[in-house]
């Protein structure tokens, strides 16, 4: 995800440490919508927002960027800046569906690989939803960063698809809050799976 280069920061945060909040827009074919993210101080990682709810993780999902700054400001969370980045998903998607012959979408395919991290720490999952990496992925990631991933080696290639695949996988299946209810008293409403068109939320 991109990052801003102001230093708000916010204390007693959604995971009880430090840093920087943002809202982060997710537009992808069957899902989509803004989740909040926690940019990790020094050496803590970075993630997406879960909250615990009866000994798993739910992402809390919003449709448009105010609510999820409401919903924020209401829980005590200061984010960063009022705009929201956002991840072309879709992008990613329909090249996943023929990779031999479509050109990869190099920059969205980055910020996917960097958000379905995030939001498997943010989810505890890890290990659990996304290929285990190696020395092959770092120097396939290195690749991408530079943009040469047209210098991709048929191990590297194939280490990308599955770790990409996988990552739409966790965010089209994983537990989500849809709108949330901010209360200090009451736990977060629970709600559906939120599945708005491809073209993401407005």
């Amino acid at each position: 995800m991109t990052k801003t280069e102001k230093e708000d920061v916010f204390g007693a945060g959604p995971h009880g440490g430090r840093g920087r909040l943002y809202a982060y827009r997710i537009r992808g074919v069957g899902r989509g919508g803004v989740v909040l993210w926690v940019g990790g101080e020094g050496d803590e990682p970075d993630q997406v927002v879960a909250l615990a709810d009866a000994g798993r993780r739910r992402v809390p999902v919003f449709v448009t960027v105010r609510q999820a700054r409401v919903y924020a400001s209401r829980r005590g969370w200061k984010p960063v800046t009022s705009e929201a980045d956002t991840l072309e998903l879709a992008r990613v998607q329909h090249w996943l569906e023929d990779p031999a012959r479509r050109r990869v979408p190099s920059g969205a395919v980055l910020e996917a690989w960097n958000f379905f991290e995030d939001l498997a720490r943010g989810l505890g999952e890890v290990h659990g939803r996304l290929p285990q990496q190696g020395v092959v992925h770092n120097s396939a990631y290195e690749k991408l960063f530079a943009g040469e991933c047209a210098e991709w080696t048929p191990a590297e290639q194939r280490a990308v698809r599955e770790l990409i695949v996988a990552g739409v996988r966790l965010w089209n299946s994983c537990p989500v809050i849809v709108k949330p209810v901010a209360a200090s008293t009451s736990r977060p409403l629970l709600g559906q799976f939120i599945d708005p068109p491809a073209n993401g939320p407005g």
